[in-house]
């Protein structure tokens, strides 16, 4: 396997800190879910962030495949959810879609961005994800 890229964050206060790249390129202040903080952010916006781009990323490479040029928008919704006491689990809702294509033409490529996403990959038999197209 060849490595393209690698990063590194660190975080010192966990919900209500600072995550910063090694590099120094990036720094976030961090606060719980719901906080009313300007400027602020916290791990499910950053992961829905994340994830939104590298879709629509592999999204793009599927329409390229099929000689599609249509404009694409990929809008995803990161849960954070209470199983029980102290159990705590991620849920997924991606919804996209596809300038000047049917509703099921653009689900079908976006299932198929499913199988190629590698955040999709990752989350994949792991925590619950939806994909509709819109």
């Amino acid at each position: 396997m060849k490595e393209l890229y690698a990063t590194t964050m660190i975080n010192e206060g966990g919900r209500s800190g600072t995550s910063y790249a090694e590099d120094q390129s990036l720094s976030l202040k961090i606060a719980p879910p719901g906080s009313k903080l300007a400027d602020v952010t916290n791990p499910e916006q950053l992961f829905a962030a994340g994830y939104s781009a590298c879709f629509n990323s592999a999204l793009d490479l599927i329409k390229r495949q099929k000689k599609l040029k249509n404009a694409s928008t990929i809008k995803v919704t990161v849960k954070l959810m209470e199983q029980a006491s102290f159990d705590y689990v991620l849920a997924v809702e991606i919804e996209g879609h596809i300038e000047g294509l049917a509703v099921e033409e653009a689900q079908e490529l976006l299932e198929i961005t499913h199988t190629v996403c590698p955040y999709s990959k990752a989350t994949m038999g792991n925590i619950n994800v939806t994909i509709k197209a819109v």
